[in-house]
């Protein structure tokens, strides 16, 4: 960075500066925890011959035990976009109103988790439901490793819960899918033929005043060979917005190659699989009990109200965790 001519070229100079932030922030923690590791062990010497010292020996090991899961985590992000920003995809399933629900809710669970984190997010689309809820949505999520940590948050989600749009009270059973791609530049090798798109313009949805109401500002554009579909219509103008579309295409097309990859890598399936049921990849039970579970993982909380809102720390961890432990087997 201190190079002669290094600024010269200012987006290169922009990422070489935030990968030196990023990987000055992870030896800043490592530092810390040296210091403070010898400072438990004297404390843990202390203690044997001070019971009043045990109070804050606990409190400094669970300080220090946080800061570990932290520098932990880091290094399960070994992707080759693990590192950079995602777009994050909302698809209603099967269920009808309900489903249209759910995925509002799943919208706003993921957007909150993003927000905790300290992530930017951009909603970039949603598209109302007939009754309530959304069809689909999409937004990005910019920060450290935000493809990486929502990498773990693809597949099916199911929802058992009491209707609230059912007379009878009946209780439903809802899915919504989520989506995953990395969010790329024009510096990634992506080749799109303009023939092979079908670029269509409507009337923005929802709140956005006159020019939302009288125009077709949004843009939906389809790829015909892979059938790949984006739209975007909370930017400014029709320009802006199929600028981000072209952008969100780039990066579903980018996480397709992926996903063949890792399945010609993994013979595994990947994250083509049926918004219905069996697929899913965790379960929100709000009747009869309370419970969210992981089907992957195994990991199950009692309070659907917590991770509904956001708190999906351990539930991501558990799953990196769980792909670290399957490729480690791979290797061996």
């Amino acid at each position: 960075m201190s190079g002669e001519g290094f600024w010269d070229d200012q987006e290169r100079a922009a990422k070489v500066s935030a990968e030196h932030a990023q990987a000055s922030r992870r030896l800043e923690i490592f530092r810390s925890l040296e210091g403070e590791l010898d400072d438990l062990e004297q404390l843990e010497e202390l203690a044997t011959e001070d019971d009043s010292i045990a109070l804050e020996l606990a409190e400094q090991r669970q300080s220090f035990e946080a800061k570990l899961e932290e520098l932990e985590e880091a290094r399960l992000f070994s992707g080759r976009y693990d590192a950079g920003d995602a777009i994050v995809s909302i698809h209603a399933g099967t269920g009808g109103t309900d489903s249209q629900d759910w995925a509002e809710m799943l919208l706003r669970m993921e957007m909150r988790w993003a927000e905790k984190r300290g992530m930017a997010v951009e909603l970039k689309e949603a598209s109302p439901g007939e009754e309530a809820g959304i069809k689909s949505s999409s937004f990005v999520a910019r920060g450290e490793n935000a493809y990486g940590l929502y990498s773990a948050e693809k597949g099916v989600h199911r929802l058992v819960r009491i209707s609230p749009f059912d007379a009878a009270r009946r209780r439903h059973t809802s899915f919504a899918l989520v989506e995953v791609s990395p969010l790329v530049d024009d510096a990634v090798d992506v080749e799109i033929d303009e023939s092979d798109l079908q670029i269509d313009t409507y009337r923005a949805s929802g709140a956005g005043g006159q020019h939302v109401n009288k125009t077709d500002s949004a843009v939906r554009i389809t790829h015909r060979p892979t059938g790949l579909t984006v739209q975007c219509q909370n930017e400014r103008s029709q320009s802006s917005n199929k600028t981000t579309a072209m952008t969100m295409l780039r990066s579903k097309l980018v996480e397709l190659e992926e996903q063949k990859r890792r399945e010609e890598l993994a013979r595994e399936k990947g994250e083509a699989q049926d918004v219905g049921w069996g697929s899913q990849i965790r379960s929100y039970v709000l009747q009869p009990y309370t419970m969210v579970k992981d089907h992957r993982t195994d990991h199950e909380v009692g309070s659907a109200e917590r991770v509904l809102d956001g708190d999906l720390d351990d539930f991501v961890r558990a799953e990196l965790l769980r792909r670290a432990g399957m490729d480690g087997a791979r290797r061996g």
